[in-house]
């Protein structure tokens, strides 16, 4: 069976990793990586330290508006899948690569394989979100990552050919830790880890001094790997990196790099919809400053808080640590099998 990966941001190169490590000796597997976010240094952990395939066919299509990014994707993809002519393509998330896989091989009528669907925020201001709805929609095999995610897909019809099989993005840190992947952190002191990208929380000068003076007088010292977004607009806004003295802000980090951070911290606060699970799964306490979470089963018990307009309880919040963590949350880490099993048999 041949498949083609469609790949273009780094969360997808988390999920990607695994999927290709099940597929070894049952499924003839390419990769098509968009471009859609590329760093050299937070994408070469996978080819170099873990040994991940380098894609296939690289398409550098970069940033731009979200219609023309979508639109220059499908254009270059179609191409592709019509020359290859795969037995069904793979797509991971919500991305708008994984929408242009989806609609492009929808139209040339080849199977859809979407991996982590089902999942819904019910905020379609967020462009994930209607990316998941639609692909969810033409996929032709569904795999989900918790039975509140079938349940979503229930409510929209969407019944057949449902595989309920955990989350793949833990595979790899069960993969991590069992191989003793994580880095040293040279830091003394304990310290809170903190990731914030998110445009409702940047692109608002208010708003981003807001969050920058409630982290910068926590009980502790925060780590704060800084997202493109949010330095451009830290420095637009004119506000000033040493007004945060209790802030030590620094560059993306790589994929082993961000999970030994998280590891060694007394706490995550982020935006990101995947670190709450990595924080999660490595019980860590996590406040996520958004409204709503698609990943709402780490809700249960209050090891992830949802945060938003008012943060002045976020302090307090931190220092509620519980111990009544589910270790089975979203699977056993052997997530990637059951989909290929799934793809084989679909």
């Amino acid at each position: 069976m041949r498949i083609i990966a469609i790949i273009g941001a780094r969360p997808q190169f988390i999920k990607h990793f695994p999927f290709e490590k099940a597929c070894e000796g049952k499924i003839d597997l390419k990769t098509i990586h968009t471009g859609q976010h590329y760093d050299e240094n937070m994408s070469a952990v996978f080819f170099e330290q873990l040994g991940m395939k380098k894609p296939d066919y690289k398409l550098n299509i970069g940033s731009d508006s979200h219609g023309a990014q979508t639109a220059k994707m499908m254009i270059e993809i179609e191409e592709i899948l019509v020359q290859e002519k795969p037995d069904g393509i793979v797509v991971y998330g919500d991305t708008n690569s994984t929408l242009a896989g989806a609609l492009v091989a929808s139209k040339i009528h080849i199977p859809i394989f979407h991996i982590e669907a089902g999942l819904r925020s019910f905020n379609k201001e967020m462009p994930e979100e209607i990316n998941r709805i639609l692909t969810d929609h033409i996929s032709t095999c569904l795999f989900t990552p918790s039975s509140k995610a079938t349940k979503n897909l229930q409510d929209e019809g969407i019944v057949k050919n449902v595989h309920e099989v955990g989350d793949i993005m833990k595979d790899l840190v069960f993969y991590v830790k069992e191989n003793k992947l994580f880095k040293s952190i040279n830091v003394v002191e304990e310290f809170y880890y903190a990731t914030i990208h998110r445009p409702y929380n940047t692109d608002d000068k208010l708003r981003l001094d807001y969050i920058l003076q409630v982290l910068n007088d926590l009980d502790k010292s925060v780590i704060m790997a800084i997202h493109p977004r949010t330095r451009k607009n830290i420095e637009i806004f004119n506000l000033k990196f040493d007004n945060f003295r209790n802030i030590k802000f620094i560059d993306p980090q790589s994929y082993l790099d961000n999970l030994s951070y998280l590891k060694e911290s007394k706490g995550l606060i982020t935006d990101s919809g995947g670190m709450q699970k990595e924080a999660y799964w490595l019980h860590k306490k996590c406040v996520t400053i958004r409204t709503e979470t698609e990943w709402i089963e780490t809700l249960k018990g209050g090891n992830n808080k949802l945060m938003f307009k008012d943060l002045s309880s976020l302090n307090i919040e931190l220092l509620k640590f519980k111990s009544d963590w589910n270790d089975e949350l979203y699977g056993n880490g052997d997530s990637s099998k059951k989909i290929v099993h799934g793809i084989l048999n679909c």
